[in-house]
């Protein structure tokens, strides 16, 4: 099996989720499997599927600092993905490539992100259900889906962490406790700069390294049809109140 692996490049949040949604039906229709690197530009707050966008985040700030709203086809809470501050990944394949189990499946990929980690001298561990920790510090969150027989699993990769910012975009019930989770967030979320003084590029060729070790793989890119595809989803879904305010 031969992996086709997608080098770093950004897009907005609408394009990114618009292309795991397009490799997932190439990958579906026979399609190689596709581990794809990516930024977000402008910075994005992705919202879980199963989220309410008005409980969860702030439109009205995210207009105004310019950050897309965009809802993830896979599970989980709100995350602010800062342009600078994070690399993210998305790694998908048929089931079978994967085991049944949904823990066991998440350990095997994120392992891949423990490997990218243990290169940069940087010791974490996986924390169940879909965490990757340094000394107890979050660096790292993940979310999978099943579709089609196709599974998509894509995550953060903390660069750098900007606490105040990602608090003043996402809703907090009480804003009283509003600084104490602030200064809570700063001591359980840490980052890549933050435990070794590596460039942003060092830290990806990393990244890049601990994905692929032990794999056949390809540089590839879209084709034509996952770009078509890809922009008529971003268009058509992505983008839409329809899909964005669906809870």
């Amino acid at each position: 099996m031969i992996w086709r692996v997608i080098d770093y490049s950004e897009n907005d949040a609408f394009m990114n989720m618009a292309i795991d949604e397009s490799v997932s039906e190439s990958v579906a229709a026979g399609g190689p499997p596709t581990i794809r690197f990516y930024g977000w530009n402008p910075c994005a707050v992705s919202i879980g599927y199963f989220q309410s966008l008005v409980k969860e985040v702030d439109a009205a700030k995210c207009a105004e600092h310019g950050v897309d709203l965009v809802r993830r086809r896979t599970g989980g809470g709100a995350v602010y993905h800062d342009t600078y501050g994070e690399i993210t990944y998305s790694v998908i394949g048929k089931e079978g490539l994967f085991p049944k189990d949904i823990l066991a499946s998440y350990r095997q990929i994120c392992s891949f992100v423990v490997d990218s980690l243990s290169i940069l001298g940087i010791v974490s561990e996986f924390k169940p259900i879909n965490d990757i920790v340094v000394g107890g510090r979050k660096i790292s969150g993940n979310a999978q889906t099943r579709r089609g027989g196709v599974l998509l699993q894509h995550g953060t990769i903390l660069y750098s962490v900007d606490v105040d910012k990602m608090f003043t975009l996402l809703r907090v019930s009480d804003e009283k406790i509003r600084d104490k989770m602030i200064a809570s967030a700063k001591e359980r979320v840490t980052s890549i700069s933050r435990e070794r003084n590596v460039a942003r590029d060092h830290a990806y060729g990393a990244i890049f390294e601990g994905f692929t070790r032990g794999k056949a793989f390809s540089l590839g890119g879209l084709s034509e049809n996952e770009r078509a595809r890809a922009l008529s989803l971003a268009k058509s879904r992505y983008t839409s109140d329809s899909w964005n305010r669906m809870r």
